[in-house]
């Protein structure tokens, strides 16, 4: 069998008595599309930057193209690109600038830096503003730039760390398309995180990440299919009693997610006249939905995504990324 593109074992990282990352095993094949999907501080950037050589593991191991991240630090630099959360081009610089720059911080050979500069600004549709300041970019240019610039130098693995943060759906969307466009032209493994559900579905697989630990691990649709049941949500005149009847009456246990009364049932929709003939309270608002990612991410943390980011906080900090970069290749 080829060796992963991405192997990680027992990676852990603790910041003081914050543990981050927890025991992480991980193995992401050559040319697939694999997602971390979790909640702002699950462990999702620091992962990424120790696989990157931008942090340092406190306990595990990890390869990257085949090259040991902590010993062979040079050699994975060079065989990966990145694109982090935080904006890293110099606004006061043209498209051009950044990129030559880039290409020249990574040894591209000067005879093939022009037409591979062609290429990535053509993939990301910027070959008509190269030339025009970065500062005149709308947020969405900068960040298929972004993209441009990581897959310069013809990385082996490329690192989207909350590609689309920031962005509006319609951006998002074109980013997508962009990263779509990429993986049909690039020989690349594309390694994303993402707290967006709805993004997470263009994955080959994903692993859910939470509290700094893998939860499940496998395609979009095999994971969904393992739910099995509908998600209904309810909303009446008194959400706890509506939660003891529903335990009481009906033998199903649920729970307040996103400010509704939360539970699922095979069969949502023929679920839904029990609720009016055996609660016996004022009902204003049902909603039932097919198994999605969120269901999935409820189904092994016991809460939905969007409950962990309202009682999230990140981890981590430090110096920023690409300086960091810079430092070790002086």
């Amino acid at each position: 069998m080829a060796e992963p593109a991405v192997r990680v074992r027992g990676l852990t990282k603790t910041y003081g008595e914050i543990e981050a990352v927890r025991g992480i095993d991980l193995d992401v094949a050559e040319r697939e599309m694999f997602g971390f999907l979790g909640p702002n501080g699950a462990g999702k950037t620091t992962t990424i930057k120790i696989l990157c050589t931008l942090a340092d593991a406190t306990a595990g191991t990890a390869t990257v193209a085949g090259h040991d991240v902590r010993t062979e630090r040079a050699a994975v630099r060079g065989r990966i690109g990145l694109v982090f959360q935080e904006p890293t081009l110099d606004a006061y610089l043209t498209a051009e600038q950044n990129l030559r720059f880039h290409g020249e911080l990574y040894g591209v050979p000067r005879a093939l830096l022009r037409e591979r500069m062609d290429e990535v600004l053509t993939m990301v549709g910027l070959a008509d503003r190269r030339r025009d300041l970065v500062a005149t970019y709308s947020g969405g240019m900068r960040r298929r730039l972004e993209i441009a610039r990581g897959l310069l130098h013809a990385p082996a693995v490329l690192f989207l760390d909350e590609p689309t943060i920031g962005l509006d759906p319609q951006t998002r969307a074109a980013i997508w398309d962009h990263i779509a466009t990429l993986r049909r032209t690039e020989d690349i493994t594309v390694f994303v995180t993402t707290h967006y559900m709805e993004e997470a579905e263009h994955c080959d697989r994903i692993a859910i990440i939470d509290n700094g630990q893998l939860a499940v691990t496998d395609t979009p649709e095999a994971l969904k299919a393992r739910i099995g049941a509908d998600r209904v949500q309810i909303r009446t005149d008194d959400d706890p009693t509506a939660i003891v009847r529903l335990r009481e009456r009906l033998g199903v246990q649920a729970a307040m997610h996103e400010g509704m009364v939360t539970f699922s049932v095979p069969g949502g929709a023929e679920f839904v006249p029990k609720l009016f003939a055996e609660l016996g309270l004022g009902i204003g608002t049902v909603t039932v939905t097919r198994p999605s990612l969120d269901d999935v991410f409820m189904a092994y943390t016991g809460r939905t995504i969007r409950d962990a980011e309202a009682g999230g906080g990140g981890r981590g900090g430090g110096m920023h990324p690409m300086r960091m970069m810079a430092r070790g290749r002086r």
